[in-house]
């Protein structure tokens, strides 16, 4: 009877560090695989789809956990068409399903000389959201914003954001119309261990 007992516990330890060791490697792999997506197929994504991205977003670091974002979603074609006008190089006239517009919401940032953490901040939501998209399938690319402030103020006047928003990048997000390739950006010349 005991040594059932044991054998069953036994099973169940392996199951659980196998299923840990998936874990890890599929979150290893999905961070290693994330491309820059700019070509896409114009498909609709759900808003299932869309509250995951953002709850993914969310779910980042903030300094002091501040968590001082907000984030606007385009999904009005004629809108995205007009960022793709007003931003070439945003991608957004390359047929996204949407465009994600992660931005600093001031009221909510520290205040004083460390106000400027939320550009961190929104930064790792950033990430978080692009690796969310892959892990979905969905293609997705960062363009930025801040801190042109040409560039921001047109997306703020275009979007009718208030003052105390300030956009930190476009992210357009749909069906993926191309593969790109993944790249290799490991440089052990960029490590530099205990002092320079």
């Amino acid at each position: 009877m005991c040594a059932v007992a044991l054998m069953a516990c036994n099973k169940q330890a392996e199951n659980m560090q196998n299923e840990q060791v998936n874990k890890q490697d599929a979150a290893i792999e999905n961070i290693m695989t994330r491309v820059s997506v700019r070509e896409f197929t114009g498909e609709k994504i759900t808003d299932e789809q869309i509250d995951i991205l953002l709850r993914a977003a969310m779910a980042a670091p903030s300094a002091i956990n501040k968590q001082p974002w907000a984030f606007i979603v385009v999904t009005d074609e004629a809108l995205i068409a007009k960022l793709g006008e007003a931003l070439p190089y945003s991608r957004c006239s390359n047929k996204p399903a949407c465009a994600i517009i992660p931005c600093g919401d001031m009221s909510k940032a520290i205040e004083g000389e460390m106000a400027a953490f939320w550009i961190n901040d929104v930064s790792a939501a950033t990430e978080n959201l692009l690796l969310a998209a892959h892990a979905m399938g969905l293609g997705a690319v960062w363009t930025g914003l801040h801190p042109d402030m040409n560039r921001a103020g047109m997306v703020q006047q275009m979007l009718g954001l208030p003052e105390h928003i300030i956009p930190l990048c476009v992210v357009p997000v749909g069906v993926p119309a191309e593969q790109p390739a993944v790249k290799d950006k490991y440089k052990a010349e960029n490590i530099h261990f205990n002092k320079w």
